[in-house]
């Protein structure tokens, strides 16, 4: 390490668990962040910071106004030039540390990459806002024998744990399919130090884990309630002999049928429809200029309708129909600007 590297991160190496040993095992990792959204723009601005070699971050969407409040990494320019999260949080990160690479990929997390984005990778930890890919990444961790960072936030409450495979239990032993609250940041709202609280705890677990800190990791499933002043730890017990992650080793997430092409956003008003087949932003952007609104930039094309929603194409061949949860609806409008 040099002398220049030794003098930036000499506060973190003055905590003695990590030192200079510690340091350069973090310059020796890599990590994976799927969603870059509240959750992983703190994440993301953490390992940047630490000096973790590689950070690998993933996100399907772009950056809107309503994001501000809590995505710490954005701002207003952003969201005039509809950056997709993934490119704006590179931008933004790259120039806090140029020793180490920072890779923002625009693209859903599905059963058809999500070993590829992998590849290579550490530890994953969960910046997502749906269990759909939760459950994903939990499947493919255990598969693949990496530790899984789970974390979640809606209103004042936070639930945070590390699963380690053949450690611990996976998430699912913990969380059933359908069995979350149903609630949504945009349904319920989130205050913006919760989503803080909740992913400097993912963090402190990544930096544990990548320093060789055993002794220190939490043994536990943490929620919190930062507005009623409660906390809870559900501590690991034995993984579940009929678990389909951990026990079974089934990985149903992993199957292709579990997956569908039309996934509704829920409490976004939002439907993503997969057309399987990569635009030509350009080509699409004049083709919807002659009969509606249209804003083209190197990342999507978005689309005010006449009929009142908003499509959003990308160049991976999604269309986000913003404006309505009615799948249908979404296929009908898709089908007749797009074509399935």
């Amino acid at each position: 390490m040099t002398d220049r590297l030794e003098e930036r991160y000499s506060r973190q190496m003055l905590f003695a668990p990590i030192g200079k040993e510690g340091q350069q095992k973090l310059q020796n990792s890599a990590v994976l962040i799927v969603g870059i959204g509240a959750l992983g723009t703190v994440l993301a601005n953490h390992f940047v910071r630490a000096g973790i070699g590689h950070v690998r971050m993933v996100d399907r969407d772009y950056v809107e106004a309503s994001n501000l409040q809590r995505q710490l990494l954005f701002d207003e320019d952003d969201v005039r030039e509809c950056l997709p999260k993934a490119v704006a949080a590179q931008q933004k990160l790259q120039k806090v540390n140029s020793d180490i690479k920072v890779e923002g990929i625009v693209a859903d997390v599905t059963v058809e990459n999500i070993h590829e984005l992998m590849e290579g990778m550490d530890l994953v930890l969960d910046g997502t806002d749906n269990f759909q890919t939760r459950f994903l990444i939990n499947d493919a961790c255990f598969q693949m024998g990496l530790p899984f960072i789970y974390g979640g936030a809606v209103s004042s409450r936070g639930m945070t744990a590390m699963f380690i495979p053949e450690k611990t239990p996976c998430l699912r032993c913990f969380i059933q399919e359908g069995q979350g609250s149903g609630q949504t940041c945009d349904t319920v709202g989130v205050l913006g130090p919760v989503v803080d609280i909740v992913a400097s705890f993912q963090a402190i677990e990544a930096l544990k884990y990548l320093t060789d800190n055993e002794q220190a990791y939490r043994h536990s499933l943490m929620s919190f309630d930062v507005w009623r002043n409660h906390r809870y730890d559900m501590n690991f017990a034995a993984a579940k002999a009929n678990c389909p992650t951990c026990g079974t080793k089934a990985f149903p997430a992993l199957h292709p049928a579990a997956h569908d092409s039309v996934t509704s956003l829920c409490g976004r008003e939002t439907v993503q429809v997969h057309t399987g087949r990569p635009f030509d932003l350009s080509e699409w952007g004049k083709r919807l200029d002659r009969i509606a609104d249209v804003q083209t930039t190197p990342f999507l094309v978005r689309v005010q309708l006449t009929e009142g929603e908003r499509l959003v194409l990308f160049k991976d061949g999604r269309v986000l129909v913003q404006g309505t949860e009615d799948v249908s609806r979404a296929k009908t409008l898709v089908s007749k600007y797009i074509g399935l």
